[in-house]
């Protein structure tokens, strides 16, 4: 989800609401079981394999890659607490957070190819059909009778997810808000339109499963997963980026010390969750012993 906190652990949070212990998987798993465990039962073997993929993953994400996001924890810390907050320091943590992503992306591609390669005809109709489905009900969700409720409720839903970093905001901050969710325009169409789009590439690269070229296709799909989305999708993402680090930045300068407090806290609790999984957490004990 940014992706999204934080300085731009905000921006992870904004993008995709996560808790602090889900965001140390949540991507481990999005390469491989979203779209499927998420949409179909699967066999007692896809589930088997599924789980050692899942363990490999984790094994290896939570002894080389949790290490470096406490690190980066740290110096988010260190910047909070000398004031050091600027635009600059904004875009350095995003573009450090975002850095993240692409080799947990690039390790889970395998695994990702072989759990959709073994899909039966009747689990990708039924995969399609739910697709379907629950896109329906987002658009149902998300998107309101006329433009200003729509983004209304897009305040509402980013005034959420940063107060769990900041605490509740003062009306500075609810009015900054305000404001860049109004400035956002068609984003929230535009972001249901990108994944319809994606959706549907997923499912025309099903139909070829059993060719050669099937695992490349895949990884297509997970590399270049906003071109596929569409350009406009593109573009959205390029401008959110900066106005996410922009309205961070608006947020911690009218921030309050226990705005300041908060976030060091909440910070802290998340470095906890880093180091305690690092290959010692419940999920990866059986892997490392």
């Amino acid at each position: 989800m940014g992706r999204y906190l934080f300085i731009t652990l905000f921006s992870l949070l904004l993008l995709a609401g996560c808790s602090s212990t889900k965001l140390a998987y949540r991507y481990a798993d999005w390469g491989i079981v979203w779209w499927v465990d998420d949409y179909i039962p699967m066999t007692s073997e896809q589930e088997s394999r599924l789980e050692r993929d899942i363990q490999n993953l984790r094994q290896w994400h939570c002894s080389t890659e949790l290490p470096q996001y406490s690190q980066w924890l740290t110096r988010l810390k260190s910047d909070v607490r000398s004031g050091d907050l600027d635009e600059s320091t904004v875009a350095w943590h995003q573009e450090k957070l975002f850095a993240f992503f692409p080799p947990l992306m690039d390790r889970a591609k395998p695994a990702a190819a072989r759990l959709l390669a073994s899909l039966t005809d009747e689990q990708v109709r039924q995969l399609a059909e739910n697709m379907k489905e629950s896109q329906q009900e987002l658009e149902d969700e998300l998107l309101a009778d006329n433009p200003e409720q729509t983004r209304a409720a897009r305040a509402e839903r980013t005034t959420e997810r940063v107060e769990r970093w900041l605490g509740p905001l003062n009306d500075s901050q609810l009015a900054t808000v305000i404001r860049w969710s109004e400035a956002r325009g068609k984003q929230t169409e535009i972001w249901l339109e990108g994944r319809r789009n994606w959706q549907e590439a997923l499912l025309e690269a099903l139909e070829e499963r059993d060719s050669d070229r099937f695992s490349d296709r895949i990884g297509y799909l997970i590399d270049n997963n906003e071109e596929v989305r569409g350009e406009r999708y593109q573009q959205m993402m390029a401008d959110s980026r900066t106005a996410i680090a922009e309205l961070m930045t608006d947020l911690l300068q009218q921030a309050d010390q226990r705005h300041l407090d908060h976030l060091l806290g909440r910070a802290s609790e998340l470095r906890g969750d880093f180091d305690t999984l690092a290959c010692v957490g419940e999920d990866t004990e059986n892997t490392s012993s």
